[in-house]
């Protein structure tokens, strides 16, 4: 008699020949070791094999290709576009965050050296407008007769310029005194933000508002392009179908929106491959403008090529679509993108 194994996924009794359950796929050897369940957690996530070259070489050397063969149903011997993008996305972000880190660093040291500059240059200004108030003093006595005025009006106006130099209600170089007094002794928040104008009766996003400037102020600026960098894959998040909604507009008969979006994503992963690669080579030398010029216009023709490849465009409507598209996103959706990363990235500031 045939001995039989038992599978410990779904306890069905099975030939002890098999490697694996024939009920639910498991693998019979239970050797979990860390390098296995590393090892298999990062082909499980990337699934790096053979569809990853499969997918990469015609990605680059074939726009548009690549998408139309995943959206024809020619699908298993390629990389899911989703998990392509997201593989890619990925590597660039890690290799980014190294030059961020260091850009991170340099833009910190700009912001203490930036604060104390304004420092002596506040103090520089209260002594300007201090010899200032005195020399309008001055001239408004000395030619009393020309002006009309009285003794008595001198004295008002006196008083009035006294207070006003002692009692800075408006200016911004006094809170700031008093914010840094604040901050020495180690206040309230409540009372730092009064300091800083806001009022009372101010409302939540305003409150927000004030309480993330005090963080940038206490801490000079430290940390904020880390906050920046990690808003990014946000914003990616909602470019991307912002991309594919522009390729439905001009392709409106041409496909559901997910295949827009298929071409999307390979056209995105193709773009931070791309970025991939400027950084490691920037990294090795110092790339000169003019190549970032030229790499930046083959975006441009490898966009027109692949809406002709994938879109079965003419030359001429491939080329009028991919500049059109090119430049409304860049003009519009890129800049309120840019505005709501700095915006979402202010607001998160720790």
């Amino acid at each position: 008699m045939a001995s039989t194994n038992n599978c410990k996924n779904c306890e069905k009794k099975f030939d002890s020949t098999f490697s694996y359950c024939p009920y639910c796929g498991q693998e019979v050897a239970d050797n979990l070791t860390f390098g296995v369940l590393f090892s298999n957690t990062i082909s499980n996530y990337f699934s790096i094999d053979a569809r990853f070259f499969r997918s990469f070489f015609p990605l680059i050397t074939r726009p548009g290709v690549l998408a139309r063969r995943f959206v024809d149903g020619k699908r298993v011997a390629y990389l899911h576009p989703a998990q392509f993008y997201l593989f890619i996305s990925v590597v660039f972000f890690f290799i980014f965050s190294f030059s961020v880190r260091k850009a991170d660093n340099e833009i910190s040291q700009a912001f203490k050296k930036g604060f104390k500059k304004e420092n002596i240059l506040d103090s520089l200004q209260i002594a300007k407008d201090s010899v200032g108030l005195e020399i309008a003093r001055n001239a408004l006595q000395d030619n009393a007769v020309i002006t009309g005025m009285s003794d008595k009006d001198l004295k008002t106006i006196d008083s009035l310029i006294t207070v006003e130099q002692e009692n800075p209600d408006v200016s911004f170089t006094f809170k700031r005194d008093a914010l840094d007094s604040l901050i020495a002794i180690g206040a309230s928040k409540t009372d730092k933000l009064k300091a800083m104008g806001l009022k009372e009766d101010a409302g939540v996003l305003t409150r927000k508002f004030y309480e993330q400037m005090l963080k940038f102020y206490e801490k000079q600026g430290t940390g904020i392009l880390k906050t920046l960098y990690d808003t990014i894959p946000i914003a990616m998040f909602f470019m991307l179908p912002l991309f594919a909604f522009l390729l439905k507009l001009f392709y409106w008969k041409r496909g559901t929106f997910a295949h827009h979006v298929v071409f999307s994503f390979y056209f995105f992963t193709f773009l931070f491959t791309t970025f991939c690669l400027l950084i490691l080579a920037n990294a090795v030398f110092d790339i000169p403008t003019w190549l970032e010029v030229l790499v930046f216009l083959y975006f441009m023709v490898y966009l027109m090529l692949a809406l002709r490849n994938f879109y079965k465009s003419s030359w001429v409507g491939a080329f009028f679509k991919a500049n059109t598209i090119t430049f409304v996103y860049l003009l519009f959706i890129v800049p309120i993108a840019i505005f709501g990363v700095i915006m979402v990235s202010f607001m998160l500031y720790q």
